[in-house]
């Protein structure tokens, strides 16, 4: 019988690892929060933007929080624009499954299916969310991680 595996700290508190600067999937820091590689990346770039406090949703933040919020959030989107060279990007703030403020950044392919493209990214099949092909992986992801740092860092400053 296999034996399970504890869950990393990381990845069951995602904002105050990245606060302590122990998420390894964390970027950068931008005004608004933490950009994080996305845990996979069957569209390569997905990204993930975590506020510098924990909070249940944008609306619990100052309008100044939430202004440096949704410019970084954008901003990321920009680099995946630079990177990636993707049709488009997606942005989704949702919270119903981690009810902790964060957006989802997609960026979309031409070379998706076609009946995907026009879709919510979460209509793709369960295995893509859990394929150990396309998760994330330090090695596999180390150019790309690089380049959006890189991005992230040069067009901040």
């Amino acid at each position: 019988m296999p034996k399970e595996r504890a869950t990393p700290f990381w990845q069951t508190h995602r904002i105050e690892s990245a606060l302590a600067g122990t998420n390894p999937m964390v970027l950068t820091a931008l005004p608004g929060g933490f950009v994080a590689l996305g845990d996979v990346q069957f569209l390569p770039g997905y990204c993930v933007l975590l506020p510098k406090r924990q909070v249940g949703s944008l609306n619990e933040l100052s309008w100044s929080e939430r202004a440096d919020f949704l410019t970084s959030m954008a901003y990321v989107g920009d680099a995946l624009l630079a990177v990636c060279h993707p049709q488009r990007i997606n942005y989704d703030i949702l919270g119903n499954t981690d009810e902790f403020l964060h957006a989802h950044i997609f960026p979309r392919y031409a070379w998706e299916p076609p009946e995907r493209r026009k879709m919510p990214v979460w209509q793709y099949p369960a295995e893509n969310w859990h394929d150990p092909e396309t998760a994330y992986q330090p090695a596999k992801h180390a150019a790309l991680r690089q380049q959006l740092k890189c991005y992230l860092d040069q067009h901040l400053a």
